[in-house]
């Protein structure tokens, strides 16, 4: 894991209030993801549920039907804290959670008179919790969106932590955000009815073209806030692109009872 000095925390809480995303480029040890990708493979191999399938999720380019060519082509290995001690070590590391208190600190806006146990780090089994594999052929392309769109917390402050298992491009279907959009407020004539921002608008174009590709390289990581626009293109490679991907959130964050968010008990760093 790369080292942290009081120079690097400043630059990165800096950056990340700034863009609402931060790169950090050979986070991760190049072993970790050779491990990750193995049992990454086998699971995909064997179909080992739960999973979500691109045909569930009706994305562009996406299988029209399970019995049409390319319906069984999954989209993510869902829950994997549960599913291996790898992806557990992974999802507790002091070196995310490190990152993570720092970023959340410049974050949050509560009173340093609170309880400090107010902003302890946990991690969300309830949203992402997964492995993104986007396969080629039948890969779909998720279009501009933020996340806070499906969760439900008592503050949308949440932040995604994504590791590159393997090298991440345009190509293969690679992440892009428009820096600084999880300050924006965006009306909801904006969003189409799956709350994704409707291209059509000179307003969303005009926003739209300040997107930035997030290219990774093998172990790079990417940390982005709940508010952040992003989107993805499709694996147009002819290998299958792994990522592991959890969320975060402060322990004073808590999920609304009754919603998806509060399905299942957050895990503490």
């Amino acid at each position: 894991m790369v080292s942290q000095t009081t120079d690097t925390i400043e630059f990165d809480r800096v950056t990340f209030e700034r863009d609402g995303f931060l790169v950090k480029k050979g986070f991760a040890d190049l072993s970790v993801c050779d491990d990750i990708m193995s049992i990454s493979l086998i699971q995909l191999n064997d179909n080992l549920a739960p999973i979500e399938y691109e045909v569930d999720v009706q994305y562009p380019g996406s299988p029209v039907s399970k019995l049409a060519e390319g319906g069984d082509t999954c989209r993510r290995l869902l829950h994997a804290y549960a599913r291996d001690e790898l992806y557990r070590q992974w999802a507790t590391n002091d070196a995310c959670r490190s990152v993570l208190e720092d970023l959340f600190r410049g974050e949050s806006s509560a009173s340093v008179a609170e309880d400090a146990t107010q902003h302890n780090v946990l991690m969300s089994q309830c949203h992402h919790n997964c492995v993104m594999t986007k396969q080629p052929g039948y890969s779909s392309a998720t279009l501009w969106h933020q996340d806070n769109r499906y969760w439900s917390f008592d503050q949308e402050n949440l932040i995604s932590v994504w590791l590159a298992v393997g090298d991440e491009t345009k190509r293969n279907g690679c992440l892009s955000v428009i820096p600084g959009t999880h300050k924006l407020q965006v009306d909801p004539g904006r969003f189409d009815a799956a709350l994704f921002l409707r291209p059509d608008l000179p307003e969303n174009k005009a926003l739209i073209s300040r997107a930035k590709t997030v290219e990774l390289e093998k172990g790079d990581v990417l940390f982005f806030h709940s508010r952040l626009f992003h989107a993805a293109g499709r694996n147009l490679s002819e290998e299958t692109k792994f990522s592991l991907v959890f969320t975060y959130h402060e322990a004073g964050n808590r999920p609304i009872t009754g919603t998806r968010s509060s399905r299942f008990p957050s895990i503490s760093l």
